[in-house]
């Protein structure tokens, strides 16, 4: 690898890789140490191919869940099984796995600013901007920039585009899946909300048990379904369908949905 190789987005991949063995040993204790990380299913990870892969996941919180699936995804192709023992498995990190994320939340402080080099892909909400609601059309630079990403590696992103459990699934995800036709990989995490702060930066809580459930890819039919049955069957892969509130009481998420919005306020 050349020293100053860069990726399709212009980030230097030695900087990137130096930036993700840092960030990767200052927050390992997060997941194994003050609270532990519960891992299912990752042997998936190491049967997929190198590009054109997109995770689906449920979201927390603004940076821990990412942050988690960067040591779980990296600890997995060193090839450890359901762990993350032993931080060495980032000293050759996988450089070319991106995650979407809110253009503002990424513009929002230095921290943020590192965390975009290490593989944001940076989008304008069409619904939500500043903490209010909104309505303006995609941008498709931001939709290319996905697919660029995918044509380059693996892309998480959070199909409800809020931490707030049982929202919506964004249409823009099932877009994607059509236009793009990636290998699309389910997660469902717990617990991130407990150990952290919404951001994700600050531990709220210790000793909590975190979990992180990689299921098998989709067998999704790209030609003949049609952007809402792909919704439908994200809400149920990653769990978010109404049918799962009978396992989660609604005093819970009631409660999680009104603590968002003052937090907005």
């Amino acid at each position: 690898m050349g020293l100053f190789k860069r990726n399709p987005f212009g980030h230097i991949l030695f900087v990137k890789k130096w930036l993700i063995r840092i960030l990767g040993v200052m927050t390992h204790r997060r997941f194994r140490g003050f609270n532990e990380l519960q891992i299912e299913g990752s042997e998936v990870i190491k049967n997929l191919p190198d590009t054109n892969v997109l995770f689906i996941s449920n979201h927390q919180t603004y940076f821990a869940d990412v942050v988690a699936m960067f040591h779980v995804f990296n600890a997995s192709l060193s090839g450890r099984t359901d762990s993350i023992k032993n931080v060495g498995y980032l000293w050759n990190p996988k450089l070319n796995i991106y995650y979407v994320a809110a253009k503002e939340t990424m513009k929002a402080g230095l921290l943020p600013k590192i965390l975009a080099y290490v593989g944001s892909i940076s989008i304008e909400r069409t619904w939500r901007a500043e903490g209010k609601d909104v309505n303006r059309q995609v941008k498709m630079s931001d939709i290319s920039n996905i697919g660029k990403a995918l044509d380059d590696g693996w892309v998480i992103t959070f199909p409800q585009g809020t931490t707030t459990p049982f929202k919506p699934i964004r249409k823009g995800t099932a877009f994607i899946i059509k236009n793009y036709k990636p290998i699309v990989v389910p997660i469902v995490i717990d617990g991130f909300r407990r150990s952290f702060d919404k951001k994700g930066l600050r531990i709220k809580k210790k000793n909590i048990l975190q979990s992180m459930e990689i299921k098998e890819p989709l067998v999704i039919d790209y030609e003949n379904e049609t952007t809402d049955d792909i919704v439908k069957r994200i809400e149920y892969a990653i769990e978010q369908h109404p049918s799962f509130l009978k396992v989660i009481p609604r005093e819970e998420v009631e409660a999680q949905e009104a603590l968002n919005k003052l937090r907005e306020w």
